[in-house]
């Protein structure tokens, strides 16, 4: 008997992203916001509102995969929840390679060109952020990792080369149950063994972006 040969091919993709400031005709600043999984890009740019002053654009790309996220018995109807998420461990290498071709492409879309840039991304976000400063064509002025650490895999070579001239800030909050002692030392060592220079910055709370941290972060 014949096994069963796995195969790949390349179709379009139509992706969704959302922006704050899109009337501002010059911002002062871009930022990028990646959410976390089984978040959609609209409810997390909510998040947001409270640094929309006029002075910076804020765009909230969408993952390309969604899921339903609620569990009710019976077919999913207009109240199931909807959540997105980055990538899972299925087809992994291509799917890192499609998000950070997207990713890019939104970039050209936005016109990063010229304008101060700010990535900053959230629990699962992070590790798409790393991947996508690292392996990708975006080279923000500053790199805001929240509530995750750097995946494994991440060349950090590739990663000093390409934060040469970016702040890293690495974001953590006191009462967060997805972060864990042993990947965080784990992190700590595999930056300072890059030598790439990072900043932490702490503040009391769980899993979620703070409108307080967040502000203290805008007036950087």
């Amino acid at each position: 008997m014949t096994e069963a040969q796995e195969r790949h091919i390349e179709v379009p993709k139509t992706a969704r992203y959302w922006v704050l400031g899109e009337d501002i005709v010059s911002p002062d600043e871009l930022w990028f916001v990646l959410h976390g999984y089984r978040q959609l890009a609209a409810r997390f740019l909510r998040r947001f509102e409270g640094i929309a002053d006029g002075t910076r654009r804020i765009v909230a790309p969408e993952a390309l995969s969604r899921f339903y996220v609620s569990r009710e018995p019976g077919r999913h109807g207009p109240v199931s929840v909807v959540g997105g998420t980055w990538m899972t461990r299925e087809d992994r290498e291509n799917e890192i390679r499609d998000y950070v071709r997207y990713l890019d492409m939104l970039r050209d879309e936005v016109g990063a060109d010229g304008t101060p840039t700010t990535v900053l991304a959230f629990s699962q976000g992070v590790a798409t952020a790393c991947r996508w400063v690292t392996y990708g064509r975006i080279r923000p002025r500053r790199l805001v990792l929240w509530g995750d650490y750097l995946p494994p895999d991440l060349d950090m070579g590739a990663a000093r080369v390409a934060l040469a001239d970016t702040e890293l800030l690495i974001v953590r909050g006191t009462a967060d149950p997805a972060l864990d002692e042993k990947l965080r030392a784990r992190e700590e060592a595999s930056l300072e063994a890059a030598g790439i220079a990072h900043r932490f910055v702490s503040y009391e709370g769980g899993h979620d972006i703070y409108l307080e941290t967040l502000s203290g972060l805008a007036r950087l």
